[in-house]
């Protein structure tokens, strides 16, 4: 990509983007799946209260409010951290009960799994949980009973889709920007941002991408959604990210290590220039502005 690409300037107006955190810690990403069973995470050195709180207080030098994408196993044992995040002014939101991947689980076990998680990380806040994210974007073509059960629960949201093609997820048929996957619900779908360049769609929503590219890649994609498109982009990371002191998986996959480990020391700064740079704002307030805007799949 060009230096006259990156540097593209902002046009139109300035939308509010959306701002979120996936609540797990350093043990429960799906690069290590394979490496760390499920039964061994409560033997393992918690870092999710101190890296959170960290964010809580980036978040506070901002001046800006997120959505916390929890997983219920994660409130479960951190309940009064829960609680500072909602009295903080942010919000609570779902990511599933232990990080399993939508599509590995069949309708009924996705539908306790998903009443589990919001009721656990209703009870530790306060707060009512309306909003979702699979673990690792894994609502897809393979699930297409997922949103109907998310709007049976009473979910608002959901922001489980990757609209591109990638080895770990992806759905790339799926729209750009906000859809309602259901003819029955309001439920709106609020796919992660990808930008375009020559003819393909680029991940450009965060996560490792915002850690190993330069930064000047997601400063252009994100001018690209708010000026050429006029659409919020919705950007996610994890506590995980920002904190390299965290141990090491010495036995994963060299291909794991080095999505996981590269550039943890310059995540903080890098938010902060990002924080900013653009406007940012809560999920559920994001999904409550785009419904009137977001594309009927049924109609």
């Amino acid at each position: 990509m060009s230096e006259e690409a990156l540097s593209l300037p902002p046009a139109g107006g300035t939308p509010v983007n959306g701002l979120s955190v996936d609540v797990e810690d350093w043990f429960q990403v799906g690069a290590f799946e394979h490496v760390i069973e499920r039964g061994a995470w409560d033997g393992l050195a918690a870092r999710v209260e101190r890296n959170v709180e960290e964010i809580l207080d980036l978040f506070d030098k901002a001046d800006v409010k997120a959505t916390f994408f929890t997983l219920g196993w994660v409130a479960q044992r951190n309940r009064a951290l829960m609680r500072r995040i909602a009295e903080r002014g942010h919000e609570l939101a779902s990511h599933g009960w232990d990080h399993a991947r939508v599509h590995t689980l069949d309708r009924a076990s996705f539908a306790e799994d998903i009443r589990r998680a919001q009721q656990e990380i209703e009870d530790s806040s306060g707060m009512a949980v309306t909003g979702y994210r699979a673990p690792s974007f894994s609502i897809d073509a393979r699930t297409p009973w997922a949103h109907e059960e998310l709007a049976k629960q009473g979910y608002a949201y959901s922001s489980s889709v990757a609209p591109i093609t990638h080895d770990h997820y992806g759905w790339r048929d799926a729209p750009r920007f906000a859809f309602r996957p259901l003819a029955d619900s309001d439920l709106v779908e609020i796919p992660v941002t990808t930008a375009e360049f020559a003819g393909r769609r680029l991940a450009a929503g965060g996560g490792g991408f915002f850690r190993v590219l330069p930064y000047g890649f997601s400063r252009w994609a994100i001018r690209q959604v708010n000026g050429r498109d006029g659409r919020p982009a919705i950007f996610y990371f994890h506590p995980w990210e920002i904190d390299p002191g965290q141990p090491r998986v010495a036995n994963a996959p060299l291909k794991s290590r080095l999505r996981h480990y590269t550039n943890l020391g310059g995540m903080a700064g890098k938010l902060e220039q990002l924080l900013r740079d653009f406007r940012w704002g809560r999920m559920d307030e994001l999904a409550r502005q785009e419904a009137p805007r977001a594309l009927d799949l049924a109609a």
